[in-house]
């Protein structure tokens, strides 16, 4: 045998000749070899004393340090390892407060809370055998008719010892949640959770202003305070829900619970019940939304346009009573869950339902801007409510026409009769100016109308307001690389060329004419209600107590009720209620206008505001003032 430790050269009688040369015989353990005539013993290996005592010592040494560990980690670490069980015995679960709810001014609820069932995993305690597991996530998958992978997917991209639960389904049906929590036994690590959800009772027509809620995303929670949201947590998305989601939200409550070894709750230790969200009570007044969204639409779907918007406030206060945009959409497919295709119908509509034209929407004013330079004029002395000026059919500067609307023009023309009529030539000798008066000139527009808060976001409690665009020498020459010329004023002074407004700025500054030139700002919210169920009132924000002096906004109203009398709105003359208003033709493409009216009413003691706008509508008396003539009549028959 090769390399046998057991080889012996020579004889057996004695081995010590060894090395004689070829010759061997081999022996092998277990073979027996004669000591003496009386006795034989099986050949074994030879261990020396000093390898048996080293082996010894090693024996030892392992058991002495093993029982140095033992008693390190009972005694020193003891307190660490008894907490980390009790940890995962004794858990912290987070009770999601109850959201407010939103009323309109008369308090008619118009947001409310609704039961909803939500199955979540938490990964740390599903099984670790992963035949366990894989049996948990089919027999879920099969209950929820999903594919399996969407469930493996969720619990791969979070930790498997995390204690944070995933959702899997936000709006499990009553049956199968009973059916899932009678079998909760058989499923470590999966829970049904009882919480609320949000339900939209104003209708289509307040989708817009309430907006809706959804799953707080990764960023979202990383810039918000962490304390105060989980990874399963909603949050407001649009409209109020996202404006106030601070007041709406409150805080959590907690319970220490103790689970059993499938993360069952046994039973409750210590509780702390959450806070409720504040409630909201809205300045809009759900009868005027509906109403003005049903006539609004329809002008809409009657002239075959895409879009519109139309806005009602209390010019007393700043108070919306109305905001509707057309088309809408419905905000409970967002909370029940929208499939892709629903969303991505939305989303590809070409008539852009989600878009709230009434505060996003930006577009040239035309007419309705004339009051404000009315205004900027008779302040800075450039006319006064006498002076007259020679309307001939338009303007000539060289080469150069600018026309009125009206061919041969108006004849000699006053503020009044400028405002009634809406004569261009007016407007543009006193922003531009001609002959011997000097206008105002584009630097002077910008500035008052900035002070009726053209060019900047008007505050409004809602998301996603434009603050429009004032153009000027500057923008021009840096942006287009353009001079400015005398041109560009005079298209200033009608609404027109590069300048932007929204439908709720041109709503603003009738509020402050109608008022005598105080400047509210804007808001949705006329009272908070707190956890005590006290109505706490909200105080109007007065951004400037007088625009224009009170002579020069008299003037201008009096142009405005002219209008109505004897000018461009005179079909509400009809009305049986005193009206003043201005309509608004405003082109944007070559043969393409905008339908624009806005106006007050009582003109003696105004508590109404009504703005339109019909995209592409044309004139002003075509398509927005019917929409306003109407709703006034609906209101003031209903008052």
């Amino acid at each position: 045998m090769k390399n046998n430790p057991f080889s012996v050269f020579g004889d057996s009688d004695d081995i010590k000749k060894r090395a004689i040369e070829d010759y061997s015989f081999n022996r092998n353990q277990g073979d027996e070899y004669r000591i003496d005539d009386n006795m034989n013993e099986p050949l074994k290996l030879h261990v020396s004393p000093g390898k048996l005592n080293l082996l010894v010592t090693l024996i030892l040494l392992g058991i002495f340090l093993l029982f140095i560990r033992t008693g390190y980690l009972q005694v020193v670490r003891g307190s660490y390892y008894r907490e980390m069980s009790e940890e995962n015995r004794i858990r912290i679960q987070y009770v999601k407060p109850p959201r407010g709810l939103v009323y309109d001014r008369n308090e008619n609820i118009l947001v409310q809370n609704v039961p909803n069932f939500t199955l979540q995993i938490i990964p740390a305690d599903l099984p670790k055998d992963i035949e366990e597991r894989e049996e948990i996530i089919s027999y879920l998958a099969e209950q929820l008719a999903i594919n399996k992978t969407e469930i493996s997917n969720k619990i791969i991209n979070a930790s498997s010892f995390s204690y944070q639960p995933i959702i899997i389904n936000e709006h499990l049906d009553i049956d199968t949640s009973i059916k899932l929590k009678i079998e909760s036994h058989k499923l470590p690590g999966v829970n049904i959770s009882a919480e609320s959800n949000r339900k939209y009772i104003g209708g289509e027509s307040m989708s817009h202003i309430l907006g809706y809620i959804g799953k707080i995303t990764d960023e979202e929670i990383k810039e918000l305070d962490q304390d105060s949201y989980s990874l399963d947590d909603v949050i407001g998305k649009t409209g109020i829900e996202l404006s106030y989601e601070k007041k709406l939200r409150g805080s959590f409550g907690r319970k220490h619970i103790e689970v059993d070894s499938l993360g069952k709750i046994k039973k409750v230790i210590a509780s702390e019940d959450p806070v409720s969200g504040q409630s909201l009570i809205l300045s809009i007044d759900q009868s005027y939304q509906s109403k003005l969204q049903e006539i609004l639409d329809n002008k809409i779907s009657e002239l075959d346009k895409k879009g519109g918007a139309a806005i009602a406030i209390d010019p007393r206060n700043g108070e919306v009573l109305a905001l509707v945009t057309s088309p809408e959409y419905d905000n409970n497919l967002f909370v029940e869950g929208l499939s892709k295709e629903q969303y991505q119908s939305l989303i590809n509509d070409e008539n852009k339902p989600l878009y709230n034209r009434a505060i996003s929407g930006e577009y040239p004013s035309g007419s309705t801007i004339k009051p404000l330079i009315a205004g900027a004029a008779l302040t800075e002395g450039i006319i006064n409510s006498s002076t007259e000026i020679l309307s001939v059919g338009g303007i000539r500067i060289d080469k150069w026409f600018f026309p009125d609307w009206k061919s041969g023009g108006h004849g000699l023309t006053n503020v009044i009769k400028a405002l009634a009529e809406s004569v261009n030539t007016f407007f543009y000798v006193i922003g531009g100016g001609y002959e011997e008066i000097t206008g105002l000139g584009v630097a002077k527009i910008k500035e008052y109308a900035n002070q009726f808060g053209f060019g900047n976001v008007l505050n409004l409690d809602l998301p996603g307001e434009s603050s429009g665009f004032l153009p000027d020498k500057e923008w021009k020459e840096r942006v287009k690389n353009e001079q400015w010329y005398i041109g560009d004023t005079y298209h200033l002074a009608i609404g027109q060329g590069d300048l932007l407004v929204t439908p709720l700025q041109i709503a603003n500054m009738t509020a402050i004419i109608a008022n005598g030139g105080t400047y509210y700002q804007p808001h949705m919210i006329s009272a908070y209600i707190d956890n005590d169920h006290n109505t706490n009132a909200v105080k109007p924000n007065i951004i400037n107590n007088q625009v224009l002096p009170v002579e020069h906004i008299n003037t201008i109203k009096r142009g405005l009720r002219e209008a109505v009398i004897s000018g461009s709105a005179v079909s509400l003359n009809s009305l049986g209620v005193s009206v003043a208003g201005k309509t608004g033709t405003a082109q944007f493409k070559e043969d393409s206008t905008h339908s624009w009216f806005t106006c007050f009413a009582p003109y003696e003691n105004p508590e109404i505001v009504v703005t339109v706008l019909v995209e592409e509508g044309g004139e002003g008396h075509v398509a927005a003032l019917p929409v306003a003539k109407e709703f006034l009549t609906w209101y003031y028959g209903k008052n």
